[in-house]
């Protein structure tokens, strides 16, 4: 998927991943999308929920060399 912004979170438990890509979001431009690259298992969980609760964009998960890869655009 086409994206703007990269950030790896991998090694990072829960709730580190999506503190990390909030805080990252904050300085994106509304309509840029963060590629979030994860191994935390709760991020399954986490990264949706986090969107539906700040009013960004959840764009979907990939799996890529056993990590999840979420994107998320800035609303």
């Amino acid at each position: 998927m086409d994206h703007d912004h990269d950030l790896d979170a991998r090694g990072l438990l829960c709730p580190l991943p999506v503190l990390k890509a909030a805080k990252r979001l904050r300085a994106l431009a509304p309509g840029d999308v963060l590629r979030l690259v994860t191994d935390d298992p709760a991020a399954v969980v986490d990264v949706p929920h986090y969107c539906a609760e700040s009013g960004n964009a959840y764009l979907g998960l990939e799996e890529e060399g056993g990590a999840q890869v979420h994107f998320i655009r800035k609303v």
